[in-house]
């Protein structure tokens, strides 16, 4: 996640290749080699739209009940939002550019409050606007993060954030080489946000973390997840060379010594289901052609199952909204499809399907 400038060259024609794939070396999403255990049809999948390559999902709720989906579309370099019980495309925003309210490359992305965090692996920063008007507040990182990926936000206080953001750079990009181990501790920056009475956003680079051992290092990350009740925080390692899993660390950085048994192909969204008291579950993405969505205990990471949909596949980003909509008064998980759709499966379907019981259902 350092050295921006060496690798600017790289990054420039990464950027002139609006399709490419941020590991040059990645193949296309296979076939499963694992079975799923059930099919739990999509409640909805939206009209395509081919030319935005839809990554990362975030949900939000409208003062008027409503659920708005916010995707980030890399290739277009703007965000677009999505009605969640519907699917339809309400709205799109910002467009190519480093201004504020433009993007270069948007991947990450997450809500707090009525604050909106982007990953910008081309502006080498994250933006932060104010809902539901996307108005600019801040931008975050810029003369510390390299090729930001994901991101993910704790309430560590009032007005409060800690916000951590997996930052995979290359030694070189077109080859697929790593850096050296011991830069791997740069693999996560960790950033204090503060949000002052005014409603200005202040922010602060708390430091970087990541493990440079084999066994814990981080070498090609995006998504990143995490569940405070229980210390943890889930990164998805993408480099299928061995073995793309989720690395099992603690909030302050320290890896725990557990990586999950390696997926199909590579390891993407992951959504905590959170249920009653500290129980619930993990749901983690596999990015297969159909995609596998891999559940989790949420205490112990027991295996609780395998589900598909019967039309998702090569999904990257996912959200999981536990609390009721119009639609779905369980809350649903909404996943992208093919880089160019979004859909929802009602989580009444999912707990069925795989026999998780009653603690997550109203």
């Amino acid at each position: 996640m350092t050295r921006k400038y060496l690798f600017a060259g790289a990054l420039a024609l990464l950027a002139g290749c609006a399709t490419q794939s941020h590991h040059t070396s990645r193949p296309p999403a296979p076939t499963p080699t694992t079975a799923a255990d059930v099919i739990v049809p999509e409640a909805w999948v939206s009209a395509p739209v081919p030319e935005d390559e839809l990554d990362s999902l975030a949900a939000w709720p409208t003062e008027d009940g409503r659920v708005w989906l916010i995707a980030t579309a890399k290739s277009s370099h703007r965000l677009a939002v999505y009605d969640g019980d519907t699917g339809e495309r309400l709205r799109t925003v910002g467009g190519p550019g480093q201004a504020p309210g433009q993007f270069n490359r948007p991947n990450g992305i997450a809500v707090f409050g009525d604050l909106l965090f982007v990953a910008e692996r081309d502006n080498h920063r994250v933006q932060v606007m104010r809902l539901p008007g996307f108005t600019p507040v801040a931008q975050i990182g810029q003369d510390a993060l390299k090729v930001p990926y994901g991101l993910w936000l704790d309430e560590t206080g009032p007005g409060q954030l800690d916000l951590f953001v997996t930052d995979s750079f290359m030694a070189d990009f077109r080859t697929g080489k790593l850096p050296p181990l011991s830069e791997l501790d740069q693999r996560i920056k960790h950033f204090r946000v503060e949000e002052d009475g005014d409603g200005s956003v202040r922010w602060r680079l708390l430091g970087s973390f990541g493990a440079t051992d084999e066994a814990g290092a981080l070498r090609m990350v995006e998504s990143i997840a995490g569940d405070p009740l229980h210390d943890r925080l889930l990164i998805a390692d993408e480099d299928r060379r061995v073995g793309s899993t989720l690395r099992d660390y603690t909030l302050s950085g320290r890896y725990r010594g557990l990586s999950l048994p390696a997926f199909d192909a590579d390891a993407e969204g992951i959504a905590l289901w959170p249920c009653a008291v500290d129980r619930g579950y993990w749901i983690a993405v596999d990015q297969l052609t159909p995609t596998l969505f891999r559940v989790f205990d949420r205490t112990s990471l027991a295996p609780r199952g395998i589900f598909r949909g019967e039309q998702v596949s090569n999904t990257d980003g996912e959200t999981l909204y536990a609390a009721s909509t119009r639609r779905f008064p369980a809350g649903a998980l909404f996943a992208l499809h093919n880089d160019q759709s979004l859909a929802a499966f009602d989580l009444r379907d999912v707990a069925r399907a795989l026999n998780l019981g009653n603690d997550c259902l109203p």
